[in-house]
């Protein structure tokens, strides 16, 4: 099997042998894809493959084999790369985390492959960070099967109510509990809740949808940590020391 000038971005790579590279790209049509690049580090006159094969980079990639690790035919770039700068290029980094942990291969997903280019753009235009990532967050979990509605108790079926509390169960979404059972990292307002679900993913929300979308990821992802978080901690506490 042969396929030829695919819309790609490559979300993680690393040496292979002397000249070669282990690539995942996520696709518009095959989904996540692991491919072989044989020689991609080896200079030619029009440079490397792997100068063009950087993150977040729109790319057209031809691939060829049957086997689930396929081999990189030709690649070539669909357009420049999104200016991702300080703390949008660790939030770009942890986008492509996600999707190398969580995406089964070769399971297309053109809604998920859409928002996710959709989003490197709106990083690098300044836009709302935090509204960009809870936006892409909640997609990929629609993408996986997992989604749930902010404002419908998952449990009873009920309307969300603004005065009541709930806490986040992966296997039902949101349910009601009782304020004085549980710790304040668990529970969300019902009105934050019903402000979340209304696409409010920042001002005062922001930290409760952050929190919601933490907790609905962390129960499919296991316990290994977010290497591009430990990075993103590193980062700032670097910048705080300056």
């Amino acid at each position: 099997m042969r396929v030829n000038l695919q819309p790609a971005y490559l979300l993680h790579s690393r040496p292979w042998r002397d000249t070669s590279l282990l690539l995942e790209l996520f696709t518009a049509e095959h989904g996540r894809l692991s491919l072989v690049g044989k020689g991609a580090r080896r200079r030619s006159r029009g440079g490397t493959q792997a100068a063009l094969l950087q993150p977040f980079r729109p790319l057209l990639v031809s691939f060829a084999g049957r086997a689930e690790m396929k081999q990189l035919v030709a690649v070539e770039a669909a357009g420049s790369a999104p200016r991702l700068q300080a703390e949008r290029l660790f939030t770009g980094l942890y986008l492509n985390e996600l999707l190398v942990r969580l995406l089964q291969r070769q399971d297309p997903q053109p809604q998920l492959f859409a928002r996710y280019g959709d989003t490197l753009q709106q990083l690098a235009a300044d836009a709302a960070g935090d509204a960009c990532l809870r936006r892409f967050e909640f997609c990929l979990l629609e993408a996986l099967g997992y989604h749930f509605d902010p404002a419908v108790d998952g449990y009873s079926g009920k309307p969300v109510t603004p005065e009541g509390w709930y806490q986040y169960q992966t296997e039902f979404g949101l349910v009601a509990c009782a304020r004085h059972a549980h710790t304040p990292a668990v529970l969300f307002s019902g009105r934050d809740l019903l402000a979340i679900a209304a696409g409010h993913y920042d001002g005062e929300q922001a930290s409760a949808a952050k929190r919601l979308l933490r907790q609905a990821l962390a129960g499919h992802l296991g316990e290994r940590p977010l290497a591009s978080r430990e990075l993103f901690r590193q980062f700032r506490d670097r910048s705080q020391q300056q």
